[in-house]
């Protein structure tokens, strides 16, 4: 058992994720690039079609059950990931889930406003509450969970996108997962990218790999925000969840962020989104999303055009976020 496992195990997590999500070679695609690129499949976690919410929320769930409550209240985009697997395990456990909404692009499709996760929402008997923007989502979140107290409930407040220093956890865990995986497979990855937003995944998965391959950069793909204002994100994340675990952060552990590819904003994929997403369906029949993914496999594939890498393979983080795409589906053929 190493370090970090000894620590992650004093935490009670919900056992969801039973068998490790597959690392695989994107044989075609790293044909077509002359690179070798290779796959981490957490779209494929076991829980609402997929992706990476729930290795936070088997943490977090834990301990809303140990705390005695009923109801799970968080908050996202009407697209929102996050929201669609909380909703998903609030049904599962038999709570309740009460989740904040906004339209962060203002988009008036009917798609965007019924299809995709908001669909799926409807099916897991969430109750949704659309508000005009979640600017503070933190005091909006404690408000809500206040009028269910006076109602009887018993709240257990979940942040946007399940990113705490407890939900943290789930991605050292999944770093962990990870690591053993790289060992396994004989490569030595010249980087690993994914999706950087609410910043859980990317602050738990560098922990952990900081522990483990601390020579492998990890690169967060903004999706929402500019460097100056993601990397405190990150790092607050970082120093919290290094905090809980009781474990001192590596002074290898630099936060890596490239903001070049978020554009014009979160939730509103550019055509080189787009590009990436086509690319990714017709070559490897491996869906990306247009939020999160998308946008970090064309920051991947550019970096490659712009000799920005190191030699050596490349490592993707998918997140999930397949179910977005029924929101977008006109854009998508486009």
């Amino acid at each position: 058992m190493s370090s970090l496992d000894a620590h992650l195990s004093r935490f009670t997590r919900l056992d969801l994720i039973r068998v490790a999500t597959p690392l695989e070679k994107l044989e075609r695609l790293s044909t077509h690039m002359g690179r070798d690129i290779w796959i981490k499949r957490d779209d494929l976690t076991p829980l609402a079609m997929g992706g990476n919410k729930v290795r936070k929320l088997e943490y977090l769930a834990a301990d809303a059950l140990r705390a005695g409550a009923d109801t799970l209240v968080t908050a996202g985009a009407i697209q929102s990931n996050h929201v669609r697997q909380t909703a998903a395990l609030a049904a599962r456990l038999g709570l309740s889930c009460t989740a904040l909404v906004e339209n962060p692009i203002d988009s008036a499709d009917h798609n965007y406003l019924t299809n995709g996760n908001r669909l799926l929402l409807d099916l897991f008997n969430a109750q949704v509450e659309p508000v005009v923007m979640l600017d503070q989502p933190d005091a909006q979140l404690h408000t809500l969970a206040e009028r269910l107290r006076s109602n009887g409930k018993r709240p257990y407040v979940i942040p946007v996108g399940g990113s705490n220093a407890l939900g943290a956890l789930g991605y050292v865990r999944a770093g962990l997962e990870l690591a053993a995986q790289i060992a396994a497979s004989g490569q030595s990855f010249a980087a690993l990218v994914l999706a950087s937003g609410s910043a859980g995944t990317h602050a738990g998965l560098a922990l952990a790999l900081a522990y483990t391959f601390p020579q492998l950069p990890v690169i967060g793909v903004t999706v929402s925000r500019r460097t100056e204002e993601q990397q405190p994100k990150v790092q607050s994340l970082l120093e919290r969840c290094a905090a809980l675990l009781g474990v001192e952060l590596p002074a290898r552990c630099q936060v890596t962020l490239w903001d070049d590819y978020f554009i014009p904003r979160y939730g509103e994929p550019n055509e080189a989104t787009w590009a990436a997403i086509r690319l990714l369906a017709g070559m490897e029949g491996v869906l990306l999303d247009p939020v999160y993914t998308g946008k970090a496999m064309d920051g991947l594939l550019d970096g490659i055009g712009l000799q920005r890498f190191a030699d050596g393979p490349l490592l993707f983080l998918h997140t999930g976020g397949a179910p977005a795409l029924f929101a977008y589906h006109p854009a998508v053929l486009d």
